[in-house]
């Protein structure tokens, strides 16, 4: 066990109180680091499956090539590194960037690329991270994925993280295996969660965009926000949160570009009479409804949306490993919010989300 792990077990931290001020921090050293911050958005490989992965001779597979791990899915390649498996490591990082709690969840692929083993993969990955939360309940909760290919193993899973698990959100892919989550056969899950009242966190998958974003490495940047965009646009021109007005729906990286095109999206609709004819509000009204983590290096893009939805529905978040917490943390802080909408975006929506203690 390493020093961190031992430091971290059983500790209980404050969400107000929490790291001194040696640790790092903004470039501008008038900037207050902010402590005590919940992220609602952080991923570990979680071994086992990476274990089934190498054994599998078709996608998602894993294999290893000059000492480094590999995920495959079909035409997007991503290393599994080291530290993207270790918790130790997590737990370092969280105490070096003021992270009080972190919303824990798996690395995709999600159970439902695994055709019939989908419920088998979803037990395991969601017995890891619950474990892990049992390990370290003052710095983890758990969010659980499903195996969506078998609606009623999906019920069943959700229903079992809910009550056995404790698991406090639910990670909805942005593409179920190439189906979309607003399909028809999958509205009961989600109407489950909402009776939970579970978060549904939404987040790329691989993008159904991958070949036309492939050129110059752009499936992590352009193809992920448009995972995010095409999905959640879906999910509002489906009627959706009409029908299931208690969801609780978290989008990350602030919508993807649909915030910034929904204006667009509310002329057709309701001046040229394109697309739905159900929706009981502008389709840019439902977007006010949903949450939204920060994630982006653009301060600009921040203040977008902090001014369009408010603070109330804007959640800290790292992507970490893939990205590190201070970027989100000092492109948010250069804003300079008032302190009031500063302490919600960090953490208290998110104690308030989650209904965290």
């Amino acid at each position: 066990m390493g020093n961190t792990e031992q430091a971290s077990r059983g500790r209980t931290f404050s969400l107000r109180d929490y790291a001194d001020s040696s640790h790092p921090g903004p470039a501008d050293p008038s900037v207050k680091i902010p402590t005590g911050l919940i992220d609602c958005q952080s991923h570990l490989f979680c071994p086992d499956l990476v274990a089934r992965m190498e054994q599998r001779s078709e996608d998602p597979r894993v294999y290893t090539r000059d000492g480094i791990r590999w995920l495959q899915m079909g035409d997007w390649m991503r290393k599994i590194l080291p530290h993207y498996t270790r918790i130790e490591r997590k737990l370092a990082t969280m105490d070096a960037h003021h992270i009080a709690q972190t919303a824990l969840s798996i690395n995709d692929p999600g159970p439902e690329w695994f055709g019939a083993e989908g419920p088998a993969v979803a037990r395991v990955a969601n017995d890891y991270v619950a474990d892990v939360v049992r390990q370290y309940p003052t710095r983890f909760f758990g969010i659980c994925v499903l195996p969506w290919q078998d609606v009623t193993a999906a019920t069943q899973e959700l229903n079992r993280c809910a009550h056995e698990l404790g698991m406090k959100g639910l990670l909805l892919y942005s593409n179920l295996a190439g189906r979309f989550p607003d399909e028809a056969e999958f509205r009961p899950v989600l109407a489950r969660a909402a009776e939970l009242a579970m978060p549904v966190l939404l987040h790329p998958a691989m993008p159904v965009t991958t070949k036309v974003v492939r050129d110059y490495e752009m499936t992590s940047s352009l193809g992920n926000m448009f995972e995010n965009t095409i999905a959640l646009t879906r999910i509002v021109m489906s009627g959706m949160l009409d029908e299931l007005p208690d969801l609780k729906l978290v989008c990350p990286h602030l919508g993807g570009t649909l915030p910034y095109m929904v204006g667009r999206i509310d002329h057709q609709v309701l001046v040229l009479k394109r697309g739905p004819r159900t929706l009981q509000r502008a389709p840019s009204e439902y977007l006010k409804q949903i949450w939204y983590d920060i994630i982006s290096p653009l301060p600009l893009a921040m203040k977008f949306m902090l001014e369009f939805v408010g603070p109330d529905r804007l959640l800290y978040a790292s992507d970490h490993p893939w990205v590190e917490p201070d970027v989100i943390r000092d492109a948010f802080l250069s804003l300079d919010v008032p302190h009031d909408q500063q302490t919600k975006i960090f953490s208290g929506n998110a104690l308030r989300l989650f209904n965290l203690s």
